[in-house]
């Protein structure tokens, strides 16, 4: 459940008001985690609410595509499908986001289908959906309760935005939700701002002693790490050649969580998301370069870091 937001990414470098042409995609973490879900073997569903927009139905028929239920997507005649633009310069991106007052942002907990969520296997929810706003924000805690109530696994990650809200709210409301979930994905970088520490290995074990069962950190070009109550373990990056870092992590957390419904080991989660996050890196976009099965496990086959 989350913000899915139609992406604009820049063809050439440069600022915004230096760049003529653009890709047009779509993006919004938790729905490249659906993507990424799906193209691994998940069955995926998605909720949310667009705008009756174009740009919303833009969504509808890629989910459609992609094999991800939308059938409890609701659409606001009031409001609008949130967009952003991404610009960069040599390996630095620059985003700039159109969402305030977006369909997304105005959700509510009555927006919520009890059923659907209690009857999944797992919920996947981002910290960015609670920063967009408050009812948000309540949205997300309420779905979290209702798939606790049920038995059904939390997966979380807190994708902190400081340009969304304070550091101390985030830092609360993210570190609340660590409580409640059962898998974790923070990158490093988060990590770092949201604790104070430095060492991944430490906040790892704050992590863990927050409450949830796995926590996979993601290291960026080091690659990632796994941590659980019996230890912790590094992994090295698969090495390709990356243009556009938009939606790694998203892909890795899709990937980790099917090997994890599969039930497969928790090393071999890793490995897998590891894999299929750095083939998001070599084309633009956070969509288009999400890879499939068979391409990770050819790149797995290939490199044995």
């Amino acid at each position: 459940m989350g913000e899915p937001m139609l992406e604009f990414n820049a063809l050439q470098e440069g600022s915004l008001a230096e760049v003529a042409q653009f890709s047009v995609g779509w993006g919004g973490d938790t729905s490249n985690f659906a993507i990424a879900a799906s193209r691994v073997g998940g069955r995926v569903g998605y909720l949310t609410r667009l705008g009756d927009d174009e740009f919303g139905e833009s969504f509808m028929r890629l989910w459609a595509r992609e094999g991800v239920d939308a059938t409890h997507v609701g659409k606001d005649p009031s409001a609008f499908t949130g967009i952003y633009f991404i610009s960069r310069k040599e390996t630095k991106h620059f985003f700039t986001y159109f969402r305030k007052n977006s369909a997304a942002s105005l959700m509510t907990p009555d927006f919520l289908p009890k059923a659907y969520i209690t009857g999944a296997k797992l919920l996947h929810v981002s910290g960015i959906s609670q920063g967009i706003s408050d009812s948000a924000c309540d949205t997300v805690f309420a779905a979290i309760g209702m798939a606790r109530s049920a038995g059904v696994l939390v997966s979380y990650d807190p994708n902190f935005r400081p340009r969304l809200w304070p550091v101390e709210r985030a830092r609360a409301v993210i570190h609340e939700t660590f409580r409640q979930a059962d898998l974790v994905f923070p990158s490093i970088e988060d990590a770092r701002m949201l604790t104070g520490l430095s060492d991944a290995e430490e906040i790892a074990r704050v992590y863990l002693a927050m409450g949830p069962k796995v926590v996979v950190m993601k290291l960026g070009g080091d690659g990632a790490m796994l941590a659980t109550l019996e230890g912790v373990r590094h992994f090295r990056p698969f090495r390709v050649q990356s243009v556009d870092m938009s939606g790694a992590g998203d892909t890795l957390d899709g990937a980790f969580v099917v090997g994890h419904l599969s039930g497969w080991p928790l090393d071999q989660c890793v490995r897998f998301a590891n894999a299929a996050a750095a083939l998001t890196t070599t084309g633009l976009g956070c969509v288009t370069p999400v890879p499939r099965r068979e391409e990770i496990e050819a790149l797995m086959a290939k490199q044995t870091p």
